[in-house]
């Protein structure tokens, strides 16, 4: 009924198309001004106006007639129906898609057209003579456009959407957006107006039919993700704006619930039991409890803390973050026998709460037992370390104080005390087993170790594995043992023409003792001192003294070196002092007593080197010394150089059977006609395949027999000879180095193996034999073994 009211619409449309183009007052204008202008003769026509019948026509789409499709009639006002008048179509698809009839200008589609394809074409059409051929008038520009039907079903841009809303949301929150599209004309009837619906998906969402606007129908207590997550919805749209007989298009969309923090967390269990021994470490865990949430995520996050109980500054709780437990920790030494059990009150509560679901009972409880277990302890030392004090000159065996321990177990075994080793091991200290008193074995000297640590170890009798240790620190006292000394070698001079109480020098001390009110040195000149005329000495009171001349005038030629000697002592009791020497070398200075010139000792010691020194250089000339005794001995135990070093030796390479020269007299390692001819050789001759050397021992005699013919027997006595020869004498090479291959010797199986005598033989050869000689020369056996048939072959 559809298509009936279509194909009638556009038949109306047609027919009034047609009789506006009936209309011929215009063209009737034109053709009286062409006449007119054809009798005045001398008048141009300037412009020719076009007299088509029609500029525009229509075809209704995907056309499904056996026959071509009728689109409509082209018709020029130079056409006087005597058909002189040709009408030619050109354009896109003119005589493919559309054809003309030349001479009535009927024009019709040859084949099914697709709107959405493509909507309209562009065509030119020209009326021209039969006769020649030329255009009448010029070409008209015509549209063939084409009527849209309903043929298209709505298509959504995704075959699948994901969309996601928060759970507890309320009625008409915004999910997402489905967008469709048709192909139709939007601007032909009703065949691209969409409406939206969904078909599945009540009653949780709902959609806008216009804009396809999906959201939620349902309150928040229907949207819970604890109790449905996922969502899949279908969602159609229909063209005809949704009227019956539309075409209809539908997608998916996947909605998901996300998590709100709407459920507090809970524990497993309200109460726990957990034993702990009592030498727990602190910070170590002692057990685990657990709370579950059934949000997810950020939203599942707790803390755990201990809001009551009497161990409560004893037990700390953490969280782990990847498991949302509580792992309960020790915070304080734990002590069986002081308490033997504890009691924690924990909560649990979100990291992370949501203000709009807030409640009193997001913060739930839990009661934890915790029991001490008994563990056989080591003893332990009333103090973590003990500090005592001890004079140096303190008498061996005299005591210094003492350590103790006591077995913390209910059994209070006995303890009994030693001293590390490790940390005494020069034996300075003792100690009683028993007590734990510590007394002195060996003196003391503060200046070499003014302090002394040791580890006393504390062990139960009952439990040698039970032990402890703890650390003594002993302080050395200082007593005035040591007496002060200068604290340097002082050497200076003195000019010839120095005045009376000049100070040529200062002086110092130093004390290896450690006084608690500091040093306090006094300075005299020694009684016994020669130099008291001509020096002396004034104590500064700031622990230095300067050196003064008491005289005037110092005559260097009558004595240019002056040894002073100085007595110091310190302030402490006992006092402890001793004599320090100085030496002043007679100079001559300038007017502003600058040294110009001392005696040749002065100079010498001056420029003299230092025992380091010498030492340094002694030791160089030593390694010099070693490095050119080691190089003589290396050079002396150089092996010899061999024999024969060159490349081209002989004895290596006698026969080349790589050069077809001149035969055997090419040869180079020895000549052929000595065996031939072995009454003409020289007793003395030289080898040639060796270089000559002199030999170690004498060659023995040569045996010479007489040689009664040239044949067989000379050359072998002449071999025989040579073997003998060369096995006499220990420098010479094994003389089957020659490897002679042109004699094979009298009584061979294999005769001889000249190639003269092999290359062409006319008998007949049979070589199985070559199989008896063992595996070897069993392929050659194979080889040459068959028959002549097969060489043939």
């Amino acid at each position: 009924m559809r298509t009936w009211i279509v194909v009638l619409l556009w038949a109306c449309m047609h027919l009034s198309v047609d009789a506006i183009s009936l209309s011929r007052g215009p063209v009737r204008r034109k053709i009286k001004e062409l006449e007119a202008g054809n009798q005045k003769g001398t008048e141009t026509l300037r412009r020719s106006k076009r007299g088509w019948m029609w500029k525009q026509f229509f075809l209704q789409e995907e056309y499904t007639g056996a026959e071509t499709q009728y689109i409509g009639k082209l018709h020029s006002d130079v056409d006087k129906g005597d058909g002189t008048v040709m009408y030619v179509l050109a354009g896109e698809g003119a005589g493919t898609i559309f054809v003309i009839d030349a001479n009535s200008g009927d024009l019709h589609a040859t084949r099914k057209l697709d709107r959405e394809e493509k909507p309209f074409y562009s065509l030119r059409a020209q009326a021209v003579s039969k006769k020649n051929g030329l255009p009448l008038e010029p070409e008209t520009e015509f549209i063939v456009k084409l009527h849209d039907i309903n043929d298209n079903e709505p298509k959504f841009d995704k075959e699948v959407y994901t969309a996601s809303v928060p759970e507890r949301s309320h009625i008409g929150t915004y999910v997402t957006q489905v967008t469709a599209e048709d192909a139709d004309d939007e601007m032909f009837g009703l065949s691209a107006k969409l409406t939206y619906s969904i078909s599945h998906g009540h009653p949780y969402f709902s959609v806008e039919p216009n804009t396809g606007i999906i959201r939620t129908a349902l309150g928040p207590s229907d949207m819970d993700r604890e109790q449905r997550e996922h969502y899949h919805v279908v969602i159609e749209a229909k063209d005809m704006a949704g009227q019956k007989g539309g075409l209809i298009g539908t997608t998916t969309v996947n909605i998901s619930l996300t998590d709100v923090n709407d459920n507090p967390p809970h524990f497993t269990k309200s109460i726990y039991q957990f034993n702990v021994p009592e030498l727990t470490e602190m910070g170590k865990p002692v057990g685990i409890v657990r709370a579950v949430d059934a949000d997810v995520g950020r939203n599942a996050e707790m803390d755990y803390t201990v809001v009551g109980g009497d161990g409560l500054d004893v037990f700390d709780i953490i969280t782990d973050t990847k498991t949302q437990e509580g792992i309960l920790t020790v915070k304080k030494p734990l002590d069986y026998e002081k308490k033997k059990s504890y009691m924690l009150q924990i909560q649990v509560q979100n990291t992370h709460p949501d203000p709009r679901f807030l409640s009193l009972n997001d913060k739930e409880m839990a009661t934890v037992r915790i029991s001490v277990e008994d563990v056989d302890e080591p003893p332990q030392f009333e103090k973590s370390s003990y500090i005592f004090k001890v004079k140096e000159d303190t008498a061996v065996g005299t005591f210094i104080g003492s350590v103790s321990a006591v077995d913390p177990d209910i059994q209070r075994s006995p303890v009994k005390y030693t001293i590390d080793r490790h940390t005494d091991v020069d034996w300075i200290f003792g100690i009683y087993a028993g007590n734990g008193s510590i007394f002195l074995k060996k003196t003391l000297d503060r200046e070499e170790f003014p302090w002394h640590n040791i580890s006393v170890i504390a062990t139960e009798f009952n439990d040698p594995q039970q032990s402890s240790r703890v650390p003594v620190y002993i302080r050395v006292l200082d007593v005035n043992d040591n007496p002060p000394k200068l604290a340097s070698f002082y050497e200076t001079f003195v000019c010839e023409n120095a005045k009376a109480g000049q100070k040529i020098q200062t002086i110092s001390a130093v004390d290896r003792d450690d006084p608690a009110g500091g040093h306090r040195f006094f300075f005299n000149l020694a009684p016994e001192s020669s130099v008291r005329a001509n020096f002396s000495v004034r104590d500064n009171g700031d622990n230095t003294a300067g050196i003064l001349t008491r005289r005037s005038g110092f005559a260097r030629m009558h004595k240019n070196i002056h040894l002073v000697h100085v007595v110091i002592s310190d302030g402490e009791l006992p006092i402890k002092s001793s004599t320090g020497m100085l030496t002043i070398r007679v100079c001559t200075c300038d007017q502003d007593g600058n040294m110009e010139m001392c005696n040749a000792e002065a100079l010498t010691s001056a420029a003299g080197l230092s025992t380091g020194a010498l030492v340094a250089i002694l030791l160089c000339i030593l390694i010099l010394l070693l490095i050119v005794v080691l190089f003589a001995a290396l050079k002396r135990q150089k092996k010899k150089e061999p024999l024969i070093i060159s490349k081209e030796d002989v004895r290596d390479n006698v026969v080349s059977y790589n050069d077809e020269g001149g035969g055997e007299e090419d040869t180079q390692a020895f000549d052929i006609g000595a065996l031939r001819h072995p009454e003409v050789m020289e007793d003395n001759k030289l080898r040639r395949d060796i270089l000559p050397s002199e030999s170690l021992y004498p060659p023995p005699p040569l045996r010479r027999t007489a040689i009664p013919s040239r044949d067989n027997a000379d050359v072998r006595e002449f071999i025989n000879q040579r073997v003998q020869e060369n096995d006499g004498n220990p420098t010479a090479p094994p003389y089957d180095s020659l490897a002679t291959y042109a004699y094979e010797g009298s009584g061979s199986v294999a005769e001889s193996l000249s190639s003269l005598g092999s290359v062409s033989s006319d008998g007949k050869q049979d070589y199985n034999y070559l199989s008896e000689w063992g595996p070897r020369f069993r392929k050659l056996a194979d080889m040459y073994g068959g028959e002549d048939s097969d060489w043939d072959s």
